[in-house]
C-alpha cells in the first residue's frame, strides 16, 4: 500500500461521506473496509423475502435536514411519510381502552415536559418516570426502542440533546440501497480490518493483515463498541479522557425480527404501529404490512434485544408469533411463515446499533470529536451532533464536516 494524506477507517456513511470531502479537496486518501461491503449499519437485502428489506436503518428521519431524503426523491425511491404514531396499545394480552391510549400519546408532552424541567443530580431517565405508567408506556419509544437502551442506562442530558426527527419517511426499496448508491462512486478496500492505528511517529500507520498503510492522518468511524473490544487497537494508546469517552458511549441495540404473514391483515392497515407493553421491559413493537407487503416486523431494544439476539432465530420468530396469536388468534399461527433476527449486537465490525451517553456522561460525544495530536479525528453517528444523533444522516454530515476540517488542517 502506497502513502496518502488520509486514511480513512471504516466505509459506512461517515467514512464513505469523509472520502468524498477529502476528494472534493483534492486530498488523497485510502478507505479500508473490515466488511465485506460499503454501508456499514444501513444495509439492504433481498435473499429473504424477494422484496426489499433493512436489516439496518430503514427510516430517513428528519427529511427536512436529511441529505439522503432529496437523493431518494430524485432516484425515484417509493417513499411513504410516516407519522411513528402509535395506533394501537395493548398492555399483555388486553387491548388498551381509548382512554388509556389517549392518555399514553398525551404523555408525550408530558414526558417532553418533565426532560425540559430535570435539573436534579440523577442524569438516568427513568429518574423521570417513576410510577407513571403512561410515562412508562412512552418511555418505551424514548428508551429501547429509541435509543437502543433502557431508560435507567440513558443519560438525561443526551437524551434532551437528541432532536426531533420528524418528518420520517420509508422507503420500499431501501435505505441501505439508497447508501450503496450514494456510495458506490467512492473506492474502497474491501475485507481489510484495521488491526491498529500507530501514531507514535510524524504521521500515522494503518496496520492490516495486508500490510502497513503509511498517512498523515487518519479518520476513524467504526463504532464505540468496536474500540471497545480492542478490534480497533491504537499505539501508545489514546489520551485518557478520549478512551474515557469511548467506554461512556456504550452501543444501544435495537433488533428487529421481520415475519412473512400471508392470507389475513388482521384488521390492520400497511404501517399500522402496534405497541405491546408486557413486564420487565420486555415490550414488543409491531410495524404492520409496510407498503402492504406480507410483512410484520418486530422491533426490541434495548437489554431485551440483547437477550433476543442471545436466544437466537427460531426463538425470536417463536416470541414474535406467539404475541400475534395473543392479539389475533390461533388461526394466525397458521399464516406466519418464514421470519429472521437481525443481529447487530453480535456482528463483530459494529457492536451493537447506536451509541447512547451513559447517564452523567453526555459530554463524551464533545471529546471524541476533538481530534488526537491533529492526526487521529473520529467521525459517525455517535457523533453527529444533537440533529441527527444516532442516524445515518447525522454519521454522513459528521463524515463530511470532519473531512473537509481535516483537508483544511493538512494545509498548514
Amino acid at each position: 500500500m502506497g502513502d496518502v494524506d488520509v486514511v480513512i477507517v471504516g466505509a459506512g456513511c461517515a467514512g464513505l461521506a469523509a472520502a468524498k470531502a477529502l476528494r472534493a479537496a483534492g486530498r488523497s486518501f485510502v478507505v479500508l473496509e473490515a466488511m465485506d461491503r460499503i454501508g456499514g449499519r444501513a444495509w439492504t437485502t433481498d435473499s429473504d423475502f424477494g422484496v426489499p428489506f433493512d436489516i439496518g436503518c430503514a427510516w430517513l428521519h428528519a427529511a427536512d435536514r436529511n441529505p439522503f431524503f432529496p437523493e431518494a426523491q430524485a432516484a425515484g425511491w417509493t417513499l411513504f411519510h410516516h407519522d411513528m404514531g402509535l395506533d394501537h396499545l395493548w398492555f399483555g394480552k388486553r387491548r388498551a381502552t381509548a382512554a388509556e391510549l389517549a392518555r399514553t400519546r398525551a404523555a408525550e408532552g408530558a414526558l417532553a415536559d418533565c426532560l425540559a424541567a430535570h435539573c436534579g443530580p440523577d442524569d438516568r431517565l427513568s429518574a423521570l418516570i417513576g410510577d407513571c405508567h403512561c410515562l412508562r408506556a412512552n418511555s418505551t419509544f424514548a428508551g429501547p426502542m429509541d435509543f437502543g437502551a433502557d431508560d435507567d442506562e440513558i443519560s438525561v442530558a443526551d437524551f434532551r440533546a437528541a432532536a426531533d426527527l420528524d418528518p420520517n419517511y420509508f422507503t420500499r426499496e431501501g435505505f441501505g440501497a439508497l447508501v450503496h448508491r450514494w456510495g458506490a462512486d467512492v473506492p474502497v478496500t474491501l475485507s481489510t480490518p484495521v488491526r491498529r492505528l500507530r501514531w507514535d511517529g510524524p504521521g500515522v500507520q494503518a496496520e492490516t493483515d495486508r500490510g502497513t498503510l503509511r498517512a498523515r492522518a487518519a479518520i476513524v468511524t467504526v463504532s464505540p463498541g468496536v474500540m471497545q473490544f480492542e478490534d480497533l487497537g491504537f499505539a501508545p494508546d489514546l489520551p485518557e479522557g478520549h478512551m474515557e469517552a469511548i467506554f461512556d458511549l456504550q452501543m444501544g441495540l435495537l433488533t428487529k425480527v421481520p415475519v412473512a404473514v400471508r392470507g389475513s391483515r388482521l384488521g390492520l392497515a400497511p404501517f399500522d404501529d402496534i405497541l405491546i407493553e408486557r413486564r420487565a421491559r420486555h415490550d414488543l413493537f409491531l410495524l404492520a404490512f409496510p407498503f402492504d407487503l406480507d410483512l410484520m416486523v418486530g422491533f426490541v431494544g434495548g437489554d431485551f434485544a440483547w437477550e433476543m439476539e442471545a436466544a437466537g432465530p427460531a426463538a425470536a420468530v417463536e416470541f414474535v408469533t406467539d404475541r400475534l396469536v395473543d392479539l389475533f388468534g390461533a388461526a394466525v399461527r397458521g399464516q406466519v411463515g418464514h421470519g429472521i433476527l437481525t443481529r447487530w449486537g453480535g456482528e463483530r465490525w459494529t457492536r451493537g446499533a447506536y451509541a447512547a451517553a451513559r447517564p452523567g456522561r453526555a459530554g463524551a460525544r464533545a471529546v471524541l470529536r476533538r481530534p488526537v495530536a491533529e492526526r487521529i479525528w473520529f467521525a459517525g453517528e455517535a457523533l453527529a451532533g444533537a440533529g441527527l444523533m444516532q442516524t445515518a444522516a447525522g454519521a454522513r454530515l459528521s463524515g463530511e464536516g470532519v473531512g473537509a476540517e481535516l483537508a483544511l488542517a493538512l494545509r498548514g
